[in-house]
């Protein structure tokens, strides 16, 4: 894109002190790191704390052992090279193994490793499972990021999902509004692509990923009207991360910014137990709380969010915490048996996800 360049060694990241890159090295081998010169300009080096800062640039915590690369069992539900089949209405295809810029706190970190191989360039397999299952109505491109593919790869990718009829929605997983929103609003061609197939009950879903205020820049805002005007559907979905958007105040002004520009907040995530996440980390029911106090200071388009944890076994809603128990139920689970199953455990102000309930209910018999 004009006057955007790629960062992908921390040594060109303007803003880091000859100490602070020696620091960072042994984080940096470990997990791979990436940027772009439109998102550094966002940081406020001034500030230790950014939460730019934070979301972008490795923290030595991530050395910490904790949790695992693969921590929603996803490939558990891969059914074809490159394609997850995990809820009955929804598919996903790992169309690319890249994004623009890398979050620290991915839950799917693993594809960028140089052994990974779950991310394919021809998802012809996988468009025959889709294909042969007509309860898939809803295809999500994900990976890495599709929309860092040149609009000529993508195009025949959304071409031939158009081409099975029982498929109404695509769904496009995307922090290019955030990371680099003039992928977009310099390229007509994408748009033309969304504006030709996004139309009557067979819609184009942006879900972009915006995290905290700062990302909301008259340049994203310019990318998420083009995307409007052009028919796609935009909605976002934000993991909570300590020191990015765990204030009330701070999710708030995120959730009534996305519902002025009509983007409809759709999930809030409990962050995964990802390797290296634990200090991205916050435990699900301070996390909850803050989701709660949050909601109490939007309106009501601003309040359509879920607070979800995407677990192996469905996506959970925490929907209530109160008199020493937790309240949650599936919205989607991988197994009938679980659909819509309300599940009720004791409180415990330290479980960061839905096994740390379960191995407490396993000993005292507190699930329901």
């Amino acid at each position: 894109m004009e006057g955007i360049h790629r960062i992908t060694k921390l040594k060109q990241v303007s803003g880091l002190s000859e100490q602070e890159l020696a620091e960072l090295k042994p984080v940096e081998d470990r997990f791979v790191f990436r940027s772009n010169s439109y998102y550094e300009r966002l940081i406020n080096w001034e500030d230790p704390e950014d939460p730019i800062r934070r979301l972008i640039i490795p923290d030595k915590s991530e050395l910490k052992e904790w949790g695992d690369l693969d921590a929603s069992d996803e490939l558990a539900y891969t059914r074809a090279p490159g394609l997850q089949h995990k809820y009955r209405d929804t598919a996903l295809l790992l169309i690319n193994g890249v994004c623009s810029a890398y979050c620290r706190f991915c839950f799917r970190k693993r594809l960028f490793l140089n052994d990974n191989d779950e991310v394919v360039r021809d998802v012809t397999l996988g468009m025959e499972y889709i294909a042969r299952h007509r309860e898939i109505t809803n295809v999500l491109l994900t990976g890495g990021d599709p929309l860092v593919l040149s609009t000529a790869r993508l195009k025949p990718i959304i071409e031939r999902i158009r081409s099975v009829s029982h498929v109404k929605i695509i769904r496009i997983g995307t922090k290019m509004p955030a990371f680099e929103p003039q992928r977009i609003t310099q390229d007509p061609s994408l748009l033309d692509l969304i504006r030709t197939h996004s139309v009557g009950e067979k819609k184009i879903y942006i879900m972009a990923h915006f995290t905290h205020p700062s990302e909301l820049t008259s340049e994203s805002l310019e990318c998420l009207d083009a995307l409007q005007r052009a028919g796609a559907i935009t909605v976002n979905q934000s993991p909570m991360i300590a020191g990015i958007n765990d204030r009330p105040d701070v999710l708030a002004e995120l959730l009534s910014r996305l519902s002025f520009s009509g983007v409809t907040p759709y999930y809030v995530f409990q962050c995964r137990p990802t390797l290296g996440n634990k200090s991205y980390a916050v435990p699900v029911e301070t996390a909850f709380r803050i989701f709660g106090q949050a909601q109490t200071l939007c309106s009501g388009l601003a309040k359509r969010a879920r607070f979800v944890m995407s677990h192996a076994t469905g996506k959970v809603e925490v929907m209530s915490a109160s008199e020493g128990f937790v309240y949650m139920r599936y919205l989607q689970a991988a197994a009938s048996s679980d659909e819509n199953r309300f599940l009720i455990f004791r409180s415990d102000k330290d479980a960061y996800w839905l096994d740390d309930y379960l191995k407490a209910a396993t000993g005292a018999g507190g699930a329901g």
